[in-house]
């Protein structure tokens, strides 16, 4: 089967490749996903999963990618709630070979039923990016009716989710990025949105959460904007700064089947509505995880196989 993967951690984006790897093996309580659509997250090539597996032992070359949609093509032993040929998509696992494969074998407890009217495009788009700005902002968050959010990357493929998601918790959404994302940000429910380039940040006054996508400069300024008994909670970095009478949360997300059946559940009702941008082949990878230039709001998706 063709894949992308990397084998020299010191190469970082231009190490990735087009290459051809043996069929997956499926272990114990397994699947084995012909994938049709993939979605990946730009830093990941700085993950430690990507380098090495669970005992931290190398595993290069290895192949990136963890969000997917596709088709169960094999059950390993032991695996119940899946058939061959049911359509599903899901989070593929931190320490093994990942979505940017026209095969990927997985644990069974990680993937959701994919309905037939969704597609794989969009479905490929939800299992990191919903999970993420769930999880960020009501468990860890703990967001509620009449607060206010302060999500950053509003236009992006977790802002855009956390957007709408807070709006429809009864929150007032206030939502930051570049200016080319204003109008997605506000389509999808923001009240208020800031263009980090032109816009003072400081100026939005103190918010009950603030939901961090970038780290750096923005997440150390967003500290001061946490009101008494807030939260800051980031994915990019654990933050240095507590908020002065708050407290500051770092997360991995973590799978969540039960979850993702909800989460496209509200895409079939038209509730959730996920922001997918480029949508490229196999063989340009490489290149979207290069950023060569092309950025649009949404999350970029892989298109392995035809629909």
């Amino acid at each position: 089967m063709q894949a992308i993967t990397v084998r020299d951690r010191d190469a970082g984006v231009g190490g990735l490749s087009l290459t051809d790897l043996p069929y997956p093996h499926a272990a114990e309580n397994d699947v084995v996903v012909r994938v049709h659509a993939a979605g990946f997250t730009p830093g990941e090539l700085d993950w430690p999963g990507t380098w090495s597996d669970r005992a931290g032992r190398d595993r290069t070359p290895s192949v990136p990618g963890h969000e997917l949609s596709g088709v169960v093509a094999e059950l390993g032993y032991g695996t119940t709630g899946l058939t061959v040929g049911q359509r599903v998509f899901g989070l593929a696992d931190w320490a093994r070979n990942g979505s940017l494969a026209e095969y990927t074998a997985m644990e069974a407890r990680n993937l959701a039923p994919l309905p037939a009217d969704v597609g794989h495009t969009v479905a490929a788009a939800l299992p990191i990016s919903g999970l993420t700005a769930w999880q960020g902002l009501f468990d860890h968050g703990r967001l509620t009716t009449g607060q206010t959010v302060l999500i950053h990357g509003a236009a992006g493929g977790v802002g855009s989710i956390a957007v709408q998601l807070a709006r429809e918790a009864g929150a007032r959404v206030i939502g930051t990025g570049r200016a080319a994302g204003r109008d997605t940000a506000l389509g999808l429910g923001a009240d208020t949105f800031v263009d980090l380039q032109n816009d003072r940040l400081e100026d939005i006054g103190e918010v009950d959460l603030v939901l961090d996508v970038l780290g750096g400069d923005i997440l150390e300024r967003s500290t001061a904007l946490v009101r008494a008994g807030g939260t800051l909670v980031s994915i990019a970095v654990p933050p240095e700064i507590q908020p002065e009478k708050g407290r500051a949360v770092f997360f991995v997300v973590e799978p969540d089947r039960v979850r993702l059946a909800d989460l496209i559940q509200r895409v079939r009702d038209g509730r959730l509505k996920l922001v997918v941008g480029d949508v490229r082949p196999l063989s340009e990878a490489p290149a979207a995880f290069a950023r060569d230039g092309r950025r649009t709001p949404g999350k970029t998706i892989i298109q392995v196989a035809e629909n």
